[in-house]
């Protein structure tokens, strides 16, 4: 089996133009492809982990993989999957972001001579001159065309800018340019990102002829890895200190039993014919299931020593009701009345619930315990003595926990 075979057992792919020249490029190592990620935050998080797998796995069968940070696109704003427009941010904070993206990716693909490359659109974006890309680029753009995509269809009825509008512009003159500078044959993106893909595959054969061997392939990237990638706190991040690798197995540990599966043949790098197996699996396997995804993605983001810490934590957590590595949030003496805080607040501060009525709600269910225990009086209050040396354990659910603790002077 080649690795194009394998992406598409892996239910990887869901659309590709030119599909035999693709899976000849790949298969024989002869791809030099691009992903693009806009720095709009200080961290990566796992609604790009399957494109940083791909990238692993494709730069693994031979091929080269180029990370491309777009710097110069975060400054207009992708539209694809918002209702509204994106903050504008500073180059100086793009110039952050794109720092943190680069140690990140680094676990993930190798940078070392000759074998992957990482470039950023601000050379070639931030210099361009606007009636030259009129002329040059925006000639070759046709308008009633570009609004039938998706990406801007669903924002024509709340208002779409004209910044906005010159993103699918932008992005496509990003691969023009790569093949120009590189020799970037391949691009790889979400299927949100489709338009946009095939509008650089058209400006490379309308600028340089029919001829030129100019590709795309899109994958289940965004619609399945951006919906993995949010919880109702938000963000999965990559980065320990903004998601620890406790938290972050936590999370795989806890995907539902219908996606565990399918999370594992698309994100783990486990052997099909081992995968295939777990297939049958149900009732009590499939949480066996759900900590081999935990473990195996916890161990490429954060590696094996990590990935081995958070698996104990978590066996400690159901276990004993206590874990050292579980999430935790420090109270200051300014979060106490008369050196209390009620339940409700606790709940709050700890990130278990969003407001002091769902809180009450939760009690009222008997979903919330603290160091094992049940409560369900309202008024449940906890003095500072109880909050300092080991802190408390609470618990909403079977998923949500969190150690609340005193912070030391």
């Amino acid at each position: 089996m080649g690795i194009y075979e394998e992406l598409q057992a892996r239910g990887l792919i869901a659309q590709v133009t030119d599909e035999e020249l693709i899976r000849d490029l790949v298969n024989n190592g002869k791809a030099t492809f691009y992903i693009g990620f806009d720095p709009t935050a200080d961290s990566l998080h796992v609604g790009h982990f399957m494109a940083l797998c791909l990238m692993k796995r494709l730069q693994e069968a031979g091929n080269t993989p180029i990370a491309l940070i777009g710097s110069g696109t975060a400054m207009i704003g992708d539209p694809s999957g918002r209702s509204d427009m994106r903050q504008m941010m500073t180059a100086e904070t793009i110039r952050h972001n794109c720092d943190c993206f680069k140690k990140q990716m680094s676990r993930f693909i190798d940078f070392s001579e000759g074998k992957a490359l990482m470039v950023n659109n601000a050379d070639w974006l931030l210099g361009l001159n606007y009636i030259e890309v009129l002329r040059e680029v925006g000639s070759h753009f046709s308008v009633n065309r570009m609004l039938t995509a998706e990406c801007y269809k669903q924002r024509m009825e709340k208002g779409l800018s004209f910044l906005e509008f010159n993103y699918m512009i932008m992005q496509s003159y990003d691969f023009y340019m790569l093949f120009q500078k590189y020799g970037c044959n391949l691009q790889f993106g979400g299927d949100d990102q489709w338009s946009n893909m095939l509008g650089g595959t058209d400006l490379i054969r309308r600028k340089l002829g029919k001829d030129a061997s100019a590709m795309t392939i899109t994958l289940l990237l965004n619609s399945e890895g951006k919906k993995m990638g949010k919880t109702q706190s938000g963000a999965v991040w990559l980065d320990p200190e903004k998601t620890s690798p406790f938290e972050f197995y936590q999370y795989w540990r806890n995907v539902a039993d219908a996606d565990v599966l399918k999370c594992i043949r698309m994100l783990t790098f486990l052997p099909l014919d081992e995968i295939d197996r777990m297939d049958a699996w149900e009732g009590a396997q499939l949480n066996q299931a759900k900590e081999i995804l935990a473990f195996e993605l916890t161990k490429l983001v954060h590696g094996e020593e990590e990935a081995k810490k958070a698996k104990e934590a978590a066996k400690a957590l159901f276990s004993q009701g206590n874990a050292a590595d579980m999430p935790k949030v420090e109270l200051s003496a300014e979060d106490l009345k008369e050196d209390a805080v009620d339940i409700l607040s606790l709940l709050v501060k700890a990130g278990l619930v969003p407001s002091r009525s769902e809180a009450r709600r939760a009690l009222q269910q008997g979903g919330v315990t603290v160091d094992g225990e049940k409560v369900t009086d309202i008024y449940q209050s906890y003095t500072k003595e109880e909050l300092s040396g080991g802190g408390l354990v609470l618990r909403r659910g079977k998923k949500k926990f969190c150690k609340v603790l005193m912070r030391q002077a």
